[in-house]
C-alpha cells in the first residue's frame, strides 16, 4: 500500500521537473555543462580606490569555485576567460546624527564592466556595463567600522553576483 501510495506520487511530481534547466524546476545544473575551466585574471581599476582589483579577483575565484562545476585553470589551458574593469567606486552617506552632523552610516557603491568569454570560438558567453552593487558600512562610534570593512562586504556581494549572471540564461 505505501509502496504503492509512493510509486503514484513519484509518477505525478515527474511532470513538474524539466530537463531544461531555464524551464520551470529542474534537478541539472544552472551552469553551462559545455564548460569545464575558467581563467580570472586579475580585474582592471580605474579608480583611486587601491587594492580593489585583487580583493574582487579573489573573492570571484572563491566564489567559482564553491558554487559552479568551473575549475580555475591558467589562460593557454582555460575554455573561458573572465575580465572585468571597476570603473567607479563612490561613497555616499545613508544617515548622519542630528546631533553631531556626522555620517551614522555610509554605503560604498562599486559599478564594473565584465565580459566572460568562450576561449574556442571567441564569442562572449555573458558581458556586463556598468555592473553594480553596494553595501553598507557604520563609521560612526560605537561601531566605528573601518571602510575596508564595507570594501570587503561590497566587494563579497559583487563577486556573489558575477558568479550569479554566470548561470544558463532564464
Amino acid at each position: 500500500m505505501i509502496r504503492a501510495l509512493f510509486i503514484s506520487l513519484v509518477l505525478i511530481s515527474l511532470p513538474a521537473c524539466s530537463s531544461d534547466p531555464t524551464v520551470g524546476y529542474s534537478s541539472s545544473s544552472l551552469y553551462a555543462p559545455q564548460f569545464r575551466t575558467v581563467s580570472v585574471p586579475i580585474f582592471e581599476n580605474e579608480t583611486t580606490a587601491r587594492e580593489m582589483e585583487f580583493m574582487l579577483t579573489d573573492a570571484v575565484v572563491k566564489e567559482i569555485e564553491a558554487r559552479t562545476p568551473y575549475q580555475i585553470i591558467g589562460e593557454q589551458y582555460a575554455d573561458t576567460l573572465l575580465t572585468g574593469t571597476i570603473q567607479s567606486v563612490t561613497l555616499r552617506t545613508a544617515s548622519q546624527s542630528r546631533t553631531t552632523g556626522l555620517d551614522n552610516e555610509m554605503m560604498i557603491i562599486v559599478a564594473m564592466d565584465f565580459e566572460w568569454l568562450n576561449l574556442r570560438s571567441g564569442n562572449r558567453i555573458v558581458g556586463r556595463k556598468n555592473f553594480t552593487s553596494s553595501a553598507l558600512f557604520i563609521p560612526s562610534r560605537p561601531s566605528s567600522e573601518p571602510i575596508e570593512l564595507g570594501q570587503f562586504a561590497v566587494v563579497q556581494q559583487l563577486a556573489s553576483d558575477i558568479v550569479d549572471q554566470m548561470q544558463s540564461s532564464w
